[in-house]
C-alpha cells in the first residue's frame, strides 16, 4: 500500500530526491507541528524530534511504493526511525504521512536547521555518494 511521506531535509531538495527513489511522486508543501527541526551536529544536514510547540516545515511525497520506501529507509540508515504523524498542507488539509525522527537527540547541535543553508554540492559530494553508491 503506498504511504505518504514527510521530508524536511536534504531528501526535499530534488538533487537529493532523485538519486534516493527511482519513482516520480507529486509533492507539496506541508508542516508537522509538535516537532522540531536542528542541525546534526557537525553534519549539514537535520533530525526533528518530538518537541511541545515545535513545528517544521517541508515537503510530503505523495503515494511512495514499497520498493522507494525500502530506498528511504536505508538511505535514512540506523539514525532514524520511522514514525507516523499529521501534517497539514497548505490549505489546512490534515493527511496521515510517515516521517523519520532522529533517534539520539544529544546527537543534534541544538541550533535550528535552516533549509536556505543547506550545503547541497557538499552533501551529494559526500553523503549520497557513501550512501548511494553515486
Amino acid at each position: 500500500m503506498p504511504i505518504d511521506v514527510f521530508t524536511y531535509g536534504s531528501l526535499m531538495f530534488p538533487e537529493v530526491w532523485q538519486r534516493v527513489v527511482r519513482g516520480t511522486y507529486a509533492s507539496q508543501p506541508a508542516r508537522i507541528d509538535g516537532h522540531q527541526r536542528y542541525a546534526v551536529s557537525g553534519d549539514t544536514y537535520p533530525g526533528i524530534v518530538i518537541e511541545a510547540g515545535g513545528s517544521v516545515t517541508g515537503l510530503i511525497y505523495r503515494d511512495i511504493d514499497a520498493t522507494d520506501l525500502a530506498a528511504l529507509d536505508h538511505f535514512e540508515g540506523d539514525g532514524y526511525h520511522r514514525i507516523g504523524v499529521q501534517a497539514t498542507t497548505g490549505d489546512g488539509a490534515l493527511i496521515a504521512v510517515q516521517t523519520y525522527l532522529f533517534r539520539d537527540p544529544a546527537g543534534l547541535s541544538g541550533q535550528p536547521w535552516l533549509p536556505h543553508e543547506f550545503q547541497l554540492q557538499r552533501f551529494l559530494g559526500s553523503y549520497c555518494r557513501d550512501k548511494l553508491g553515486s
